[in-house]
């Protein structure tokens, strides 16, 4: 994973499926963004092959695996559909996530104290066929302790709450963040963030200790309508690169 001493950057690129699957057409190709994201220096390329399939195609996962010299990162819910499409991919990383049919997006993290058993078969399972697995968690103590448990090398906090909150409750949602990245430190777990992160706030994540990568989606497709990909991810690791507040 990270071998150098700097944050990398995940992009994911399930928006750009969205534009495509709002008419149907094979254009844009998540594959196309993903090459020029890489081109333009991003670490990675992360996409969430839902079990609607709103977006990402199982097609889609197959081509960035076979295509990208970059690492994938598959979100994925522990169904056993989706864990046969992973086990059929192997992308590098896969990250477990919570999914609820009617959400917009991922709206919070996995309950991996709730569903103990399902969670730590998939991170065993997954494990095994030789991919690194993270999971999604809110920064909470319990679901710290249970990730542990469960073998998964890597947490993914969820830094949503953050990046919505404003005044005193944004730097009540840091320090709950910066807490959970250090108690997963010491736990032995290697620490991703990701969620809701844009230009305007990455300032503040990159408080978070121990930080390995960001997964960033939504803000750099958008950015990417006006700007193009090149500049936008260019524009989010210069932004990375910057430091604190």
């Amino acid at each position: 994973m990270n071998t150098e001493n700097k944050i990398r950057l995940g992009v994911n690129v399930d928006h750009v499926a969205t534009l495509r699957q709002a008419r149907g057409t094979p254009y844009p190709a998540p594959l196309d963004a993903a090459r020029l994201c890489e081109r333009a220096g991003a670490h990675g390329i992360t996409v969430h092959l839902r079990e609607d399939r709103r977006h990402i195609q199982d097609a889609d996962v197959f081509a960035l695996q076979k295509t990208l010299a970059i690492p994938l990162n598959l979100e994925m819910a522990c169904a056993r559909e989706i864990i046969d499409v992973a086990l059929a991919v192997r992308p590098t990383e896969v990250c477990l996530v919570p999914e609820r049919r009617e959400e917009l997006t991922t709206e919070g993290g996995l309950d991996v104290v709730g569903q103990r058993d399902a969670v730590f078969g998939a991170v065993r399972e997954l494990g095994d066929a030789g991919m690194v697995v993270s999971l999604f968690v809110e920064p909470d103590i319990r679901q710290l302790d249970a990730g542990a448990e469960s073998g998964a090398p890597y947490v993914e906090l969820h830094t949503g709450r953050y990046c919505e909150a404003t005044g005193p409750a944004r730097d009540r949602e840091l320090e709950r963040l910066i807490e959970a990245a250090e108690h997963a430190h010491a736990l032995g777990l290697k620490v991703n963030a990701g969620h809701g992160i844009h230009l305007d706030n990455v300032a503040g994540i990159l408080r978070i200790p121990h930080l390995d990568t960001l997964n960033i989606g939504h803000s750099i497709v958008a950015r990417a309508v006006l700007v193009g990909m090149d500049a936008a991810v260019k524009e989010m690791l210069c932004a990375m690169r910057g430091g604190g507040e």
